[in-house]
């Protein structure tokens, strides 16, 4: 059975909080989650971010805080290059590795609003991703412990301070649930993300939150707001809209890839969600690129 894997982190004797650059290994981590925050920057890769409930693409450059226990995964696009050249700096810490009290400081409010938006998963864009990239990169190398500890500090409040973020499970639909919703919810989407581009089992979904198919289809709506169904179709939608706009590859080979076992399925589901076929979707894709190539040329 796949499981929300549970990450135990060890910050060594002399460190209140992990720094730590990754190469392409560190993608390989299953949908897990931990009791730190997590501050994870990509400097080179792409592919899909699976926080909480929600799936989006990353690029190089994307800059993610996630709240603890908020489940969470980078999958990179399977391409050589991109495989060869991954890596990531990834930041973590509890919420008392400076003392119970110290970000109730009245100085501290921006970052402790930060940390209380965590919970959905906050993304940063714009010059807060190129600036606070260039001050992570400079603290992996930095030797000095309580010049890393400033250099946090320092990187937390360009962050609390940004009004370039969005909030990724809006919901909360994970982030809030209790330890024993979470215990039961967690790994069914750990089922998802691992799954949803082959074949997936009502049934099978239904065994792991340990409940008949008709009570976890209701808890399931309950708990996400969609239906079981719903939420498989919007991740095999997502994927195909990468797969169209970044690949070559025919409409029918990507529809296979993506999950639906059937072509005009998928042509209607699509179609439906963004009010296009998936092969004029495209077009209108590389037009708007060329466009924009012209623009900045």
């Amino acid at each position: 059975m796949i499981k929300a894997s549970y990450e135990v982190l060890q910050p060594t004797n002399t460190q209140s909080f992990l720094v730590r650059k990754f190469d392409k290994l560190a993608f390989d981590a299953p949908y897990h989650f931990h009791e730190e925050y997590e501050l994870t920057c990509i400097i080179s890769g792409n592919g899909k971010r699976y926080v909480g409930s929600h799936m989006e693409d990353f690029v190089s450059g994307d800059l993610v805080l996630l709240g603890p226990n908020l489940p969470h995964c980078w999958k990179l696009e399977p391409n050589e290059t991109v495989l060869r050249e991954a890596s990531a700096v990834v930041i973590q810490f509890n919420d008392a590795f400076l003392g119970e009290e110290f970000f109730n400081k009245f100085e501290l409010q921006l970052i402790k609003r930060l940390f209380q938006q965590s919970g959905c998963g906050v993304s940063f864009y714009g010059e807060t991703c190129a600036e606070v990239k260039k001050l992570l990169l400079s603290l992996v190398e930095e030797k000095s412990n309580f010049r890393m500890l400033i250099g946090l500090l320092e990187v937390l409040h360009r962050m609390a301070s940004s009004e370039e973020y969005v909030l990724l499970d809006q919901n909360r639909i994970i982030g809030e649930r209790s330890n024993t919703e979470r215990e039961r919810i967690n790994p069914v989407f750990a089922y998802l993300v691992e799954n949803f581009r082959k074949h997936v089992s009502l049934d099978k979904a239904a065994s792991i939150a340990n409940m008949t198919p008709n009570a976890f289809c209701k808890y399931f709506k309950k708990v996400t707001r969609k239906t079981f169904m719903e939420t498989i179709i919007e991740y095999r939608l997502n994927y195909a809209i990468q797969q169209l706009v970044q690949t070559d590859k025919p409409i029918s080979e990507i529809s296979f890839e993506s999950g639906f076992g059937d072509v005009s399925h998928f042509y209607k589901m699509f179609k439906a969600k963004m009010n296009l076929s998936p092969l004029n979707y495209r077009k209108r894709f590389m037009r708007n690129l060329a466009g924009d190539k012209k623009l900045s040329a």
